[in-house]
């Protein structure tokens, strides 16, 4: 059994891409199961929220297009 960091490390390095990428999803996954419920309710409510301003008119949407040459435009000032 592989149990030092190193050797880990080395031979996922070896693998092709498409394993390390299927690795380093499982292992981002795995840092991900640790969230908070308040905060995962938090976020369910701002969507709600902002979805019943974009139904009603209050707020227009900008594609992010639209906000980068915006960005770019001010930091040429």
């Amino acid at each position: 059994m592989i149990t030092d960091f190193k050797e880990i490390q080395h031979s996922a390095l070896e693998l092709d891409e498409n394993r390390r990428a299927e690795l380093a999803k499982k292992l981002i996954d795995s840092l991900d199961q640790q969230y908070d419920d308040d905060i995962e309710q938090a976020w369910i409510d701002e969507i709600k929220r902002r979805k019943a301003e974009i139904k009603s008119g209050v707020v227009t949407p900008v594609s992010g297009l639209e906000v980068h040459e915006a960005a770019r435009e001010l930091l040429k000032k």
